[in-house]
């Protein structure tokens, strides 16, 4: 049996976003038979192809199907399904990755160039030290990324807006709550993706001059570097090579 027809036009006439729509066609080919379980998908490139759409939308759209427990992505294999979805089964999605750093954007940033009118030199300086924070903890094989929250809340509270800072810290707590944003986070950890110190730094320079235009450029950059590195924790490849340099370096330090 073919796959289901599924033109760009279709999914430019839905209202929800991209990827939910190509997680529903994938859905559709499940519950049609064209793939049954132990059947491996596609290749993202040829989904994208096949769909009109970006290999970053089928990223996304393939980790919202993992955490609906549908596909399984296996280092070295490709991406198989693992369950058929029911006639009537509809998809809770929640808030994707992608989804949530589009609107720490649109939040943070402008909190951060307020944030440059009315911080202090003691927050400054607590900047300051949450970045070297972040720094200890990515030379930690297995650290938490705390000092990564602290700094950013600590910028909300600059702002001096209450509303604002609340409205970051419900999007810091849907980062670890949402099963999609906490299975890329495992993802990306695997993939020895971790906070970018300089771009921390490169934050603190700007609200240090008092500079609201630097400070929102920076946070900027930032979240849209974080974007590029969530789509690379989302390649396979990138992932197995991550795993076996870890391997390796952990091998050769075991020999005596």
């Amino acid at each position: 049996m073919g796959a289901k027809d599924s033109s760009p036009h279709d999914f430019a006439a839905d209202e929800s976003r991209l990827y939910r729509r190509v997680a529903r066609a994938l859905i559709d080919d499940l519950q049609s038979g064209t793939y049954t379980v132990g059947d491996r998908m596609p290749a993202e490139r040829d989904i994208a192809a096949r769909l009109g759409v970006s290999r970053p939308v089928v990223r996304e759209a393939m980790l919202a199907m993992e955490v609906l427990g549908l596909v399984e992505a296996r280092l070295g294999s490709g991406t198989f399904v693992i369950r058929l979805p029911g006639d009537r089964e509809e998809p809770a999605f929640t808030v994707s990755p992608f989804e949530l750093v589009e609107a720490r954007l649109l939040f943070e940033g402008e909190a951060v160039a307020l944030a440059a009118q009315h911080i202090s030199d003691d927050e400054v300086q607590r900047l300051e030290r949450l970045v070297s924070a972040m720094q200890h903890e990515n030379a930690k094989e297995d650290g938490e990324e705390n000092a990564d929250m602290a700094f950013h809340m600590t910028i909300a509270r600059a702002s001096r807006n209450a509303a604002v800072e609340r409205t970051i810290e419900q999007l810091w707590l849907l980062r670890s709550t949402s099963p999609e944003c906490r299975l890329l986070l495992e993802k990306a950890r695997t993939a020895n993706v971790r906070p970018v110190v300089e771009e921390h730094a490169a934050i603190v320079a700007a609200l240090k001059m008092r500079d609201p235009a630097a400070a929102k450029a920076a946070m900027h950059a930032h979240l849209g570097a974080v974007l590029q590195h969530l789509l690379f924790a989302l390649e396979e490849e990138a992932v197995a090579a991550a795993r076996q340099s870890v391997e390796a370096t952990r091998q050769r330090f075991q020999r005596p």
